[in-house]
């Protein structure tokens, strides 16, 4: 027997839940899977969703089966894949307009002067990528081409991607109707953000300095330490040249070295001006200032 209305996706459209779609309670996260059934309930392996009984609840909180959200379906997410992409950046958008009208509904971290919104989503390798902005985060995402072999990922599994800026990590995630997306948080508080031009404005900025690979320059600081680091050590080998030259003996020796490493070469010294910054923090704009400035 089939349920009425559903929370979230296919805006509670029951019809368009597949048979082994994986819905997840909003109150408390508990996932129904129809592969596992509900042991709780008694409810068989192979059972979907839609054909649960008319008084079944939530095993873990005891909440409505109304106020489950699809997290994913094989159907869907075929169907995105075969479709090039650009649907699934409406069906991001959408997906993650219903969790805001109800699982975020109420929540105090949402920042009430946004909303939802793709920006800049543009092809890039068969791929389609862009920034989501929403009220509680605003993340890079790439939503994958055919040429993308993602069988084995789960939830939280990683990639990381190499734009013209710079390397990338990205975190692996799958939500029906848009099917597997991999996403790279730019902000996870957007208390700072005073309006949605603000928001989609630091979006549009990040999106260009992503392509911009005058940007790697400034993000790539691993040459610059690895030197400033041979420096050191090449600082203490002298030390020690000049100590074995003037026939210190080694007891004085050891001693020559240990002051070395920990007044001079090998200390944070040579590094304190040196102003590390994430390539995330590069695009957001989010850098921290050397001392003195």
């Amino acid at each position: 027997m089939s349920i009425a209305r559903f929370e979230g996706s296919f805006l509670g459209d029951v019809a368009r839940l597949a048979d082994d779609a994986v819905m997840e309670c909003k109150i408390c996260w508990y996932c129904y899977d129809a592969a596992k059934g509900d042991d709780v309930r008694q409810v068989d392996p192979g059972t979907p969703f839609s054909a649960l009984p008319e008084d079944w609840r939530c095993p873990q909180c005891d909440g409505e089966r109304s106020q489950f959200m699809v997290v994913s379906q094989s159907s869907a997410q075929e169907r995105v894949v075969t479709s090039g992409g650009a649907g699934a950046v409406t069906a991001l958008v959408q997906v993650f307009r219903e969790i805001h009208a109800t699982a975020m509904k109420d929540a105090p971290f949402c920042n009430a002067s946004l909303a939802v919104e793709a920006v800049g989503f543009t092809a890039w390798q068969e791929r389609q990528v862009g920034i989501l902005v929403t009220p509680w985060f605003m993340n890079l995402v790439v939503l994958p081409g055919p040429g993308d072999d993602l069988h084995g990922y789960q939830p939280g599994h990683k990639r990381c991607f190499g734009f013209p800026s710079g390397d990338y990590e990205f975190l692996f995630n799958v939500r029906a109707p848009v099917g597997p997306y991999l996403a790279c948080a730019l902000f996870s508080d957007m208390g700072e953000f005073a309006s949605q031009l603000h928001a989609t404005d630091v979006a549009r900025a990040a999106i260009s300095g992503l392509f911009d690979p005058a940007n790697r320059a400034q993000t790539d600081r691993y040459a610059e330490i690895q030197s400033l680091r041979a420096s050191d050590v090449k600082a203490i080998d002298s030390s020690i040249e000049d100590a074995l030259d003037r026939g210190v003996d080694d007891e004085a020796l050891g001693h020559r070295v240990e002051t070395s490493a920990r007044e001079g070469a090998l200390s944070a010294a040579p590094l304190s001006g040196l102003r590390l910054e994430s390539r995330r923090e590069f695009l957001t704009g989010r850098r921290d200032a050397p001392e003195g400035e």
